[in-house]
């Protein structure tokens, strides 16, 4: 698997040493990948150890827990979840056991461990003593994994009742651990309804999480001293961080006589990645998707707006072609005849009584008329030229001399 800096569950942890003085001897780690180059399936790991051992012994042994099997799920594949988390959990035991075996002051360590790989939606698990595992779904909770210890075994064998065993001065002997020396055997029953098999449990491996789904792991630390209705009622009401801050809070209240480490998962709602999984998960063939709503209705509107716009155009095209065509206007003609050595008599010029233009129109001069005092001798007339401007202007014109 190919590691990645997000991961696409909600992820919240938070751990504290107790009011003992005891040395944090819990560790954890939580890790994102995704299978393969071509394969972006997302991936998580997460794992809870609680070192045994004292002297500073338990924590080596928590933290040879945690590298050995989170760098060998992390080698995998992700096609066989459940031999990979059995192969990584016996060899960290192993690992447990030579180091021991080599410093005598280690000697008898050992953790305990659950460990949660959630591949796409998809929740594999393990457990190794008294680790726990939860799963929060709507309004209930519920305990996944089985306490390896000597109470569980009595409560399962009917001499002892839950709260006889809550109580009992053997509640914290250990059936099962890491570091053993013979070969550890991982649990993977996932208790999901009351009564299963083992081989019911056991085939819960690989169950679908649906949106909204927590799961919680936890060292005894919190669960010797939190029940389960107390965990639940917290993880509903509080946000995550707060939730695990109330949790430990509250174990601290009550004594907080051991480490309390909480790690807490959630497939998240609405995101992509997750409904994408679940579907694929339930319709291996997924349907094309329908052309979607509101993108019809744009492009409607948009061939609409588009059509409207060519018809106002038209419209004002066609207006624009039938539009009167101006009358042109012709300019008067000059004429002038002159007798040979004729002298010139004096003439007055006396316009028309023609009205002035308006001044919002083309002024045009109206050409005056030239009346002569003496009939015998005809002189040229001369008809002026049309001027335009802005005011109406009067030219009186002189006959030039011969």
């Amino acid at each position: 698997m190919i590691r990645q800096e997000r991961a696409h569950l909600y992820i919240a942890a938070a751990t504290h040493a107790g009011m003992r003085g005891k040395n944090n001897e819990d560790r954890f780690s939580v890790s994102a990948y995704r299978l393969g180059v071509d394969d972006v399936t997302p991936a998580v790991f997460a794992i809870v150890c609680d070192g045994i051992g004292g002297h500073r012994a338990g924590e080596v042994a928590a933290e040879i827990a945690v590298e050995k099997i989170s760098n060998l799920i992390a080698q995998s594949d992700g096609t066989q979840p459940v031999s990979a988390l059995r192969d990584a959990i016996g060899q960290a035991s192993q690992s447990i056991r030579e180091q021991a075996q080599r410093n005598t002051a280690q000697k008898g360590m050992g953790a305990t461990c659950v460990c949660v790989l959630v591949i796409g939606n998809r929740l594999f698990a393990a457990s190794v003593g008294d680790s726990r595992l939860y799963l929060l779904r709507g309004d209930t909770i519920r305990q996944l994994t089985i306490d390896h210890t000597w109470v569980q075994e009595a409560v399962e064998y009917g001499a002892l009742t839950p709260e006889q065993a809550r109580k009992h001065p053997n509640a914290h002997v250990i059936r099962r651990h890491l570091g053993s020396q013979t070969p550890v055997v991982p649990d993977f029953r996932l208790k999901l309804v009351p009564g299963e098999t083992s081989e019911q449990s056991e085939a819960n491996q690989g169950l679908s999480l649906i949106p909204g789904d927590r799961l919680l792991m936890c060292t005894d630390g919190l669960t010797d001293l939190v029940d389960d209705n107390e965990i639940q009622g917290a993880m509903t009401a509080l946000e995550r961080t707060a939730a695990l801050e109330q949790l430990i809070n509250l174990a601290n209240q009550r004594g907080g006589h051991d480490n309390i480490t909480i790690v807490t998962l959630e497939a998240p709602v609405g995101r992509p990645e997750t409904r994408r999984l679940i579907v694929k998960d339930m319709l291996p063939v997924i349907p094309r998707k329908p052309w979607p709503l509101a993108l019809t209705c744009l492009a409607a509107a948009t061939i609409l707006a588009v059509i409207a716009a060519l018809v106002v155009g038209g419209i004002f095209a066609v207006s624009y072609l039938r539009r009167p065509t101006p009358t042109p206007t012709v300019s008067p003609t000059i004429t002038m005849t002159r007798p040979a050595f004729a002298p010139p008599p004096k003439a007055t010029i006396t316009p028309s009584p023609s009205p002035l233009p308006s001044p919002t129109s083309s002024p045009t001069i109206p050409s005056p008329t030239i009346r002569l005092r003496d009939t015998s001798t005809q002189i040229p007339v001369i008809t002026p030229l049309v001027v335009s401007s802005p005011s109406p202007t009067l030219i009186q014109i002189t006959p030039p001399r011969p």
